[in-house]
């Protein structure tokens, strides 16, 4: 059964050139993984979800967790799902618009479709936070 993680991190200090190589990483090593999903970036916190074999991801939150370039992560969302919602996507950065008035519908547009009503919601509201 694969499941999925959704959390939350402060990393208020890393540059876009950082923020692309983690996103660069990820993309190189989740494949062997089988890790999906997707990242958020607002120039203070994270969003990530991550789906894919339990084992697997629990061992990826672990470095996750102790990873210094953030702090506070917490976990939003985890649970057991019938099939990924990012199945193409190693790991996409969802870019959130400029215009505070325009990130909820510009992400609604970037999202997958098959993504679950709880987690779609706390993507969303993710996306008005300064």
């Amino acid at each position: 059964m694969l499941s999925q993680y959704l959390y939350i991190s402060t990393a208020p200090s890393l540059s876009r050139d950082e923020v692309d190589a983690i996103l660069a990483t990820s993309a190189r090593n989740n494949p062997a993984r089988g890790v999906t999903g997707l990242l958020l970036y607002n120039g203070r916190n994270f969003l990530q979800l991550l789906e894919g074999d339990k084992a697997e991801l629990d061992s990826l939150m672990a470095r996750i967790s102790t990873d210094p370039r953030h702090s506070g992560v917490s976990i939003l969302h985890s649970g057991e799902v019938a099939e990924r919602t990012c199945p193409k996507w190693a790991m996409k950065r969802v870019i959130i618009a400029e215009s505070v008035a325009n990130r909820r519908q510009l992400l609604e547009q970037d999202l997958p479709a098959g993504l679950e009503g709880e987690v779609r919601r706390m993507i969303l509201n993710f996306a008005v936070l300064n």
